[in-house]
């Protein structure tokens, strides 16, 4: 089920066209990082997702929601921090969390204030100004005014700017517990490490249009369905066996076979049962096994494969 549609947006700035006909889904609950080098368009998106400027063509539907034709009811849906929050510095964080209530025009402002900063870990120094907070303090509470009305979508603009690597970790924390709340959130960021500890979709874009937009993290079910990349260690290659390498091709879900080294790398369609039972025969047939697992592909690498993959095109 889609949360958000997106459909042949596209913004032009003078002389230069920064989305070119974009579209796509998110669907309910899930975690999108949105990459891509700089000058791609993805503030733009981000910007015209929030309904703070307006795309010279396409639509934007939020649910059943035009968010283009409605952006004051689309703001009551969804939530935005830009890459340069706006923190009031004579403000403390309580008067900041209630500012931004009250421009909701919430009701219970004071529960609210208290259960966001209970959200994302800041109820300790409400009663501080904005600018005795730490930086990735000050994130989260930029974060807290983004979310006091709980929206169902969250756009967030370069979150870990800035921050230390503990303060990232607990970013990637706060950000698996919203969607575990069932919202919805859409990341850009150039940290791609970062962004693997959390997101579950990808979505590049290239000099405004869509690159490549597909699921990268799956279910622990799935996963045990999925085609694995299953990488095989030899103790030895002096040289690789033909008959072990005779023995996989003759396997029906075996497949795209690799030779490097000491090493070989093979497609297996099928779970961890039937890995245990490929290692079993291995085993028992005496090749010169010293290890079976899968290949686990980050962010990074899937991002760089995607660009190779492009520019050889």
């Amino acid at each position: 089920m889609s949360v958000l549609a997106v459909k042949q947006l596209s913004f032009d700035y003078p002389g230069h066209r920064a989305l070119d006909k974009v579209s796509f889904e998110l669907e309910k609950g899930s975690i999108t990082a949105l990459i891509g080098p700089n000058g791609a368009g993805k503030t733009t998106l981000l910007r015209c997702l929030a309904a703070l400027m307006t795309p010279f063509a396409g639509t934007i539907h939020l649910g059943d929601l035009d968010v283009l034709a409605h952006p004051r009811l689309a703001h009551k849906k969804m939530g935005y921090l830009s890459d340069f929050f706006g923190l009031y510095d004579k403000l403390s964080a309580a008067d900041c969390l209630r500012y931004i209530a009250k421009a909701h025009g919430l009701e219970h402002i004071e529960q609210r204030i208290q259960t966001t900063a209970e959200q994302v870990g800041i109820s300790p120094y409400l009663n501080q100004g904005s600018t005795q907070l730490s930086r990735g303090q000050r994130q989260r509470l930029a974060i807290a005014q983004a979310i006091i009305h709980q929206p169902e979508f969250l756009l967030l603009d370069e979150p870990a700017s800035g921050l230390d690597p503990e303060a990232r970790a607990n970013l990637a924390d706060l950000f698996k517990s919203l969607q575990a709340q069932g919202m919805t959130l859409l990341v850009s960021s150039h940290i791609l490490n970062e962004l693997d500890a959390y997101a579950d979709n990808m979505l590049i874009l290239r000099q405004g249009w869509i690159l490549e937009h597909k699921r990268i993290k799956h279910s622990a079910e799935q996963q045990q369905q999925k085609q694995q990349r299953l990488q095989l260690e030899l103790t030895n290659a002096d040289p690789v066996p033909q008959a072990l390498i005779d023995y996989l091709h003759s396997q029906a879900n075996v497949s795209q076979i690799e030779i490097e080294g000491a090493m070989l790398r093979f497609d297996f369609d099928g779970d961890k049962t039937g890995q245990q039972a490929l290692l079993k025969q291995l085993m028992l047939a005496d090749f010169p096994i010293c290890a079976l697992a899968a290949i686990e592909t980050d962010l990074q690498n899937l991002y760089l494969q995607t660009i190779q993959g492009q520019n050889d095109a």
